[in-house]
């Protein structure tokens, strides 16, 4: 447990997120947009501004990240919370439990609106990850805007510190302030600051901003927006290490301790050994990576969980470039699986060759890199204390 002592743009975060009533965070990966959160939550609290804090996330992220975070710091251990996940009667079970901070996923977004509709408690609510909330037309964001009325403070957080596409904003903004910057309406916000591009005939397919739009959105909403590169703040580490723990369901958790114990596992009707602790050590790696070779080197899936937690980062990191390593051929198949299978999004290129004459060379132009973030997905079971050897680097998102 540490004692925190914030940065000054983190403590320009932890004062704008006291201060305002809606405020977006565009904090580069690793510039510690949850401990700032968490600070300025604990705060609010102790002042009496707000009784209960919502807060949504990724799903792998809700499981664990929030918690972890909270069990990290010194100022932050009266800080109590509850995780609703699960069934609809764990979800109820969760939200019936004493606790500051109720922790969710987005896809509970909706059942939370439609199961509390006028009675909404949660007086602050932050959205992790707020570029999910970039399309008008969800439900997640139909949910949260009929909310709105009843909640007090929003604080949005990404990993991105500018928007990909202007056109993405009005949603995440009309959040924080109810239409007050951009306009009630998404054609109004549209129309006022695009024009259309590609087209055929009435039938418009693209946007593009007008003359000067950009500058006009960035003056329009500078006050409630705080925008951060990690190349700002050349004092930072050139590299920063974030464990990301990916939580293992009870069976996959038994599953390990099985193999653990009796190093042997049956799969899929095949028998997996590992006499020697070497390889008792590698098969356990396998596993906790999702997957096992028998011995005719055949793949066998187990669970999903460490591949739903890099899907997640990549769509954090919302267009920025990684460089990722893996620990087995499955993985790499896995990996390049999740990101094909999610349709448009980011371009793969991979790196191979012999040793000192690899090169990468981007597909496409990007913006330069700042100090790189590695993040090492770290399975661990419901207790949350890991064997040592669970930890694998696995992400280092920024490298080029």
């Amino acid at each position: 447990m540490g004692k925190f002592i914030p940065h000054p743009y983190q403590r320009e975060c932890i004062n704008a997120v006291i201060e305002r009533p809606g405020v977006a965070l565009w904090l580069e990966m690793g510039l510690g947009k949850t401990v700032v959160t968490l600070t300025a939550i604990g705060t609010l609290l102790q002042l009496g501004e707000v009784d209960k804090v919502l807060i949504v996330a990724p799903k792998k992220v809700a499981e664990a990240t929030w918690q972890d975070e909270i069990q990290k710091w010194e100022h932050l251990q009266d800080l109590r919370t509850s995780t609703v996940l699960g069934t609809a009667k764990q979800r109820e079970r969760a939200l019936c439990k004493k606790a500051d901070i109720y922790i969710t996923n987005r896809d509970s977004l909706v059942w939370l609106a439609q199961h509390y509709g006028r009675r909404w408690p949660f007086d602050m609510v932050v959205l992790d990850e707020a570029s999910s909330f970039k399309h008008h037309s969800t439900q997640r964001f139909k949910a949260l805007r009929r909310m709105r009325p009843h909640i007090k403070r929003v604080v949005e957080l990404t990993g991105t510190p500018a928007p990909k596409d202007y056109l993405d904003l009005w949603a995440q903004v009309y959040l924080l302030d109810e239409g007050q910057r951009l306009g009630q309406r998404f054609t109004q916000y549209r129309d006022n600051y695009f024009q259309p591009d590609k087209r055929n005939g009435m039938q418009v397919y693209s946007w593009k901003p007008r003359k000067g739009a950009e500058e006009a959105i960035q003056t329009r909403i500078a006050d409630i927006a705080i925008s951060i590169q990690a190349a700002d703040h050349l004092h930072l580490p050139e590299k920063i290490i974030e464990d990301i723990p990916v939580v293992f369901p009870a069976p996959d958790w038994k599953v390990y301790q099985e193999m653990q114990t009796a190093k042997l596992l049956e799969v899929d009707s095949e028998t997996i050994t590992a006499m020697q602790a070497a390889t008792l050590t590698g098969k356990l790696l396998q596993l906790c990576n999702g997957a096992m070779y028998d011995a005719e080197k055949q793949v066998h899936p187990l669970n999903r969980c460490k591949l739903d937690a890099f899907g997640e980062l990549i769509d954090a990191l919302d267009g920025q470039k990684a460089l990722v390593f893996y620990g087995f051929d499955f993985d790499k198949d896995f990996f390049t699986g999740r990101v094909k299978n999610a349709g448009k999004g980011p371009q793969i290129r991979r790196v191979e060759g012999s040793r000192g004459s690899r090169r990468l060379e981007p597909r496409r132009a990007g913006r330069p890199a700042g100090p790189a973030c590695q993040l090492r997905l770290r399975p661990e079971p419901a207790s949350r204390r890991p064997p040592p050897h669970l930890v694998q680097s696995a992400l280092e998102p920024g490298a080029v």
